[in-house]
Order: structure tokens, then C-alpha cells, then sequence
């Protein structure tokens, strides 16, 4: 698909990990050499303090996460609904589809077990599908929107350390590194961890993430290889998805 490419994929993911790595001027040079969210066609921003997206044209909106699909509880959270839930910090690291990985971010936020013991999933539920918020440039299979899917054993799994994240480096999520909420996963590769979040869709089948579907050389299912890890792959190299 035209424009679909590594290096616009590397424009998406590179400011989610790096913002913690650079300062002044570097940082700068750095981020007017690589732009962020290139695979949007709107504009949209968060402000933490009141909770709601905001819009070049038209009035803020509240934000919620919607948590819906094969639950037995429906949920809509607002952001600082989000907050007040049980928090977690952990250090990890970010590994881009690009070769590069950059050590020791501190993240918070919640386990998605947290939401899952919320709503209650049916017992056929066996993945989650991140929505994100805001329409993309591609509509690759007529989808409109980011979207990726994990397998819900995996998710819940504490060794693997999904985290979804309210916070880097002690402080809200800018909107460039996935504001509001974004899906940390430390032993996959970026394009796994959807950034600015507002659904969580249950699920018993799995489906094609945004960059799969865009691209086949991406594929649904994307361990870091084993030699740019530096604790090994809990699940042991068996099929992610």
C-alpha cells in the first residue's frame, strides 16, 4: 500500500520511546527530524488535569475508556476514574520493529487484569482488541482507526508485564508518547503497544492489528528476538497470537 512503509512506521513509535532519552536542543534536532503520529489525520491533544481530548476545531471531549464486547460488565471510565484505580510503576524496556531499543523507561499505570476483574469477561473471551482514538491517514482494509490485538492469557500474565500506561517518567503521558493511555508490552515490538487508547473489545477471535493489515511484512504476531532482550521471553518462544 503506497505510503505504507518502515520508516513511517518508525515515525509513529519513535517519539513514544525516546522523550525520557533527550533534552533541549538534541531533543529538538531530534523530533524535527522524526514526527510524530504520522499515521493520523487528525489533530487532537490531551489535557491530564480535566480529563478531556481536545480538537483543533470544536470544544473538548470528555475522555473514557471503553471496556465492552464478551464481558459480563460493561464499563466506561473516565480518565481520572483510570487514575483512582490500583496503580504500578515498572522499568522497561522499548524495542522499535526498526532494530533500535531504548533501555530502563519508567512506566505507570494498571494491569489490565485490574479492568478484566471489572467487567468480567465470558469464558470465551481468549484476546482483546485496543481501539485507538483518532482517524489514520491509510484506511488499510477499510479500517479507519489504529487497532491491535493481544491474546487475553498473555495480557493477564504478570511475567509478560503489559502495563497500560498513564504515565512516563513519573509524569502524565504527553499526547505524542500515547496520551491518555497507551499498552506497554516489554518483550513485543512497538507496533504491538497501541497508543492513545479509548476501547478495550474482548473478544474469542482474533483479528489483524492496523500495520498487519497495512502491511504483511508486519506480522500479527511479533516477539522481540531473543538476542536484543535482556531478561529472556517468558513465554519461551511459543505462538503469541
Amino acid at each position: 500500500m503506497a505510503g505504507i512503509t518502515r520508516r513511517v512506521f518508525l515515525v509513529f513509535v519513535a517519539g513514544a520511546a525516546l522523550c525520557g532519552r533527550f533534552a533541549g536542543e538534541a531533543w529538538a534536532r531530534f523530533v524535527s527530524f522524526f514526527p510524530v503520529r504520522a499515521v493520523e489525520v487528525e489533530d487532537f491533544g490531551f489535557d491530564p488535569a480535566k480529563g478531556v481530548v481536545t480538537h483543533d476545531k470544536g470544544p473538548p471531549t470528555p475522555y473514557a475508556l471503553v471496556v465492552d464486547g464478551l464481558v459480563a460488565r460493561p464499563l466506561r471510565l473516565a480518565y481520572d476514574a483510570l487514575a483512582a484505580l490500583p496503580q504500578e510503576r515498572q522499568v522497561s524496556d522499548f524495542h522499535c520493529v526498526e532494530g533500535w531499543s531504548v533501555a530502563d523507561l519508567a512506566w505507570g499505570g494498571l494491569r489490565l487484569k485490574t479492568l478484566a476483574d471489572l467487567a468480567g469477561p465470558a469464558p470465551e473471551a481468549r484476546y482483546v482488541v485496543f481501539h485507538s482514538l483518532g482517524r489514520t491517514r491509510s484506511r488499510p482494509g477499510g479500517l479507519d482507526h489504529y487497532v491491535e490485538c493481544l491474546p487475553l492469557a498473555d495480557l493477564l500474565d504478570p511475567d509478560l508485564a503489559y502495563l497500560l500506561a498513564l504515565t512516563l517518567a513519573g509524569e502524565p503521558l504527553p499526547i505524542d508518547h500515547g496520551a491518555p493511555l497507551r499498552l506497554v508490552c516489554p518483550f513485543d515490538l512497538a507496533y504491538k503497544g497501541a497508543k492513545y487508547i479509548g476501547r478495550l473489545e474482548f473478544a474469542a477471535a482474533p483479528v489483524d492489528g492496523w500495520w498487519t493489515r497495512a502491511n504483511p511484512i508486519y506480522p500479527a504476531s511479533a516477539p522481540v528476538a531473543a538476542d536484543r532482550l535482556r531478561r529472556p521471553d517468558p513465554r519461551g518462544g511459543r505462538k503469541t497470537s
